[in-house]
């Protein structure tokens, strides 16, 4: 890669949390994998100040309506609107796109939460390569999806289906697929308004454009399914050298000995969201168990009349992969984030899920179906529940057992994520891109993807054919039957 300029472009709604870890990765040399001073720029931007104030409480919104149990698809659809339009901000702003243009990239690298990195990249007229962030179904990139084992999203299936599971697969696929073009089409006048009308990139098709997909998750989590040549599992990324952890932590875990402790972690973004009903339950349902609590919440946003359980120790901020590798954990109390979920299996620790929006169910389904986790729906927390199912995981050793051999599982590939990362990428900027590793599928309109022009060839032909059969069947028929007459005459 020595040379060779990339662009990383990070979502334009949240964090590039992977992005920035990909661009830590690629200042590696792929050869002996040490680290090397390599420059890089970073360009960050915000939107009109009225705009970005409506943004920030349009999200608000959403996410406190996500966690009230009122999501609904409309809604989401709004949201991504307004994400639609700050994605024509950006492309406004001509010195940034004209700075980027005059650096010619040889490649960039898009975080795939929106679609307008993929819009950005098209611009620039660069090939791009992209990292999925979030949930495996949650973009149609052209991968194979045989429905009767690979579970849509949002369907909360597993690959082993039923009958009735078949059929709920089957009719959410054109559900997910009428709501992927609804959602495509929020930014139908970004399009319009910065690409000529004659080159106006269809987002579907540029999807299917990018030379490899980096997919955040790992055989550990999946579900066995067909892959494409271009598609590679990074998940675990973000993994880092296990540290010791900070005095403070370990004082506390020395209390309570040999019953270990257990890790609440709820996600960044949505610990100033919880309502105090949801905390009371849990901080109660802890009270239950034997262990100590560590417990990834503000302090200062706590509610004074709720009594802190005397096993529980809240933080503002937590080493989070220290804390999973320790001896003494016992379980994980998470919000089924892919980037969570990793480092548990990287470590080997049981989980209880608690889902709050996006990929999270999904991922959890797929913990529940491996066995080293059980979930439970927020709508469902209450003290009592939440103790049962925590010491449940606890106390059944399967759990563990199921954890380990997924820790296993993760650890045991040939490569690491970013060995695999800096490989491929390395690979199509020799190679002068990844058309090599792409099947024609992904040119072919559906039809004939799916052989629907050829069912329809061989069915008019069968049909016909019996036609004319029974044409000429008749014709026989109608002869013999005059010959048999004209001989009683």
């Amino acid at each position: 890669m020595a040379g060779q300029r990339v662009l990383l472009l990070a979502g334009f709604l949240l964090p590039g949390f992977l992005l920035s870890e990909a661009a830590k990765i690629l200042t590696l040399s792929l050869v002996d994998f040490k680290e090397k001073e390599i420059s890089y720029q970073v360009i960050p931007w915000l939107p009109p100040e009225d705009y970005n104030k409506g943004l920030k409480n349009n999200f608000d919104f959403f996410i406190e309506e996500a966690l009230g149990g009122r999501y609904t698809f409309g809604k989401f659809l709004k949201f991504m609107e307004q994400v639609g339009l700050q994605c024509s901000h950006f492309l406004r702003r001509s010195d940034i796109m004209d700075s980027l243009k005059n650096e010619n990239f040889d490649l960039v690298i898009v975080e795939n939460f929106d679609y307008c990195p993929f819009l950005v990249a098209e611009k620039l007229g660069k090939p791009f390569v992209s990292i999925l962030s979030s949930s495996f179904g949650a973009m149609d990139f052209g991968l194979p999806n045989p429905l009767s084992y690979v579970p849509v999203l949002h369907s909360l299936l597993t690959d082993h289906m039923d009958f009735w599971g078949r059929v709920k697969n089957f009719l959410m696929f054109f559900d997910f697929t009428m709501k992927q073009r609804q959602i495509q089409s929020a930014y139908d006048n970004t399009i319009k308004e910065h690409f000529p009308e004659g080159s106006r990139p269809v987002l579907s098709h540029l999807l299917k454009k990018a030379e490899l997909w980096f997919v955040n998750s790992d055989f550990a989590l999946e579900f066995p399914r067909p892959l494409l040549p271009n598609t590679v599992y990074v998940g675990g990324l973000m993994a880092r050298p296990v540290t010791p952890v900070p005095q403070e932590f370990e004082n506390f875990i020395a209390k309570f000995g040999d019953s270990g402790f257990v890790l609440v972690a709820l996600g960044s973004m949505v610990s100033t969201f919880q309502s105090q009903e949801l905390l009371r339950e849990m901080n109660s349902a802890f009270a239950h168990l034997s262990q100590g609590v560590i417990w990834k919440y503000k302090p200062s946003h706590w509610p004074k009349d709720v009594k802190l359980a005397a096993n529980v120790k809240i933080v503002d901020w937590l080493p989070q992969n220290d804390l999973l590798a320790h001896p003494r954990i016992r379980l994980f109390v998470t919000h089924g984030g892919m980037n969570s979920i990793m480092e548990a299996i990287q470590h080997g620790v049981p989980m209880v899920g608690i889902p709050l929006f996006g990929d999270q169910p999904e991922n959890l389904v797929r913990v529940e179906a491996k066995k080293f986790g059980v979930s439970i729906p927020l709508k469902q927390i209450k003290e009592e529940t939440l103790a049962v199912k925590m010491k449940q995981v606890i106390e059944d050793k399967r759990y563990k057992s199921a954890a380990v051999a997924a820790s296993i599982i993760r650890r045991s590939h040939p490569l690491t994520p970013a060995q695999r990362l800096v490989g491929w990428i390395d690979h199509i900027l020799q190679t002068g891109g990844a058309a090599h590793l792409k099947p024609h599928a992904l040119q072919q309109p559906w039809h004939e993807q799916y052989l629907l022009d050829v069912f329809l060839f061989l069915l008019v032909v069968t049909l016909g054919t019996l036609w004319l059969c029974g044409k000429l069947l008749g014709m026989v028929a109608r002869w013999l039957c005059g010959a048999r007459k004209l001989k009683k005459a």
